[in-house]
């Protein structure tokens, strides 16, 4: 399990969880929920960025029809997973 600190914009660190990592029109994308209440069902999305040092970097959609699509395939992946 994966835990990704994150800073809100309010500039307060918060701890995720990972759940998922796909791919979608040459970007990448990332599925956390708070480490806090991993039984949530909440869940945020993100863009996810491969720096050239290995290290990652996480961005808002601002897009959202880039969102929408993002999540569509996301709840797609997920039932696959289930079948």
């Amino acid at each position: 399990m994966d835990i990704i600190e994150l800073v809100d914009e309010f500039g307060e660190k918060k701890e995720f969880v990972l759940i998922s990592t796909f791919g979608m029109d040459d970007e990448n994308y990332a599925v956390l929920i708070p480490a806090k209440d991993q039984n949530t069902e909440e869940a945020i999305l993100l863009r996810l960025r491969y720096l050239e040092d290995g290290n990652a970097e996480f961005s808002g959609i601002e897009d959202e029809k880039e969102f929408e699509d993002a999540y569509e395939i996301y709840q797609e992946l997920m039932k696959e997973q289930e079948q």
